[in-house]
């Protein structure tokens, strides 16, 4: 029997800001929190599901080094375009990571400046 990815961690200052952000971004919703220390948001269900919970932990120095891991999103019910204007008015922003620009996908930054991916393909809800 194999493993699956039942959650993510991401270090961070505000845990209650990149929360609203996710929680807007991939339609999640917050299923726990501990005194601003950490707030772990996930899909409705919970916990256990076909996606992975996300854990927004509380650390006053995130490390500055280039993260190893970063999240890929891909719009569900709006083609690229109207996803990407999505994400902008949420509070993502543009960040340049050495891409010609004849990539398929879009490098945004959210609200903490951790790097993701908007993809061109667009997947079906689950």
């Amino acid at each position: 029997m194999a493993c699956r990815i039942s959650e993510l961690v991401l270090e961070c200052r505000d845990p209650e800001v990149l929360a609203r952000f996710w929680c807007e971004v991939l339609d999640f919703v917050v299923l726990d929190r501990e005194d601003g220390e950490m707030v772990e948001i996930g899909p409705r269900e919970g916990f256990g599901g076909p996606q992975p919970t996300i854990i927004l932990s509380r650390r006053d120095e995130p490390e500055k080094a280039k993260p190893r891991l970063h999240i890929d999103v891909n719009a569900t019910d709006r083609d690229q375009d109207a996803e990407l204007d999505r994400l902008l008015k949420l509070g993502a922003r543009p960040a340049d990571v050495g891409q010609t620009g004849e990539e398929g996908w879009h490098v945004l930054a959210d609200p903490e400046g951790n790097e993701f991916c908007l993809l061109k393909a667009r997947l079906a809800p689950l």
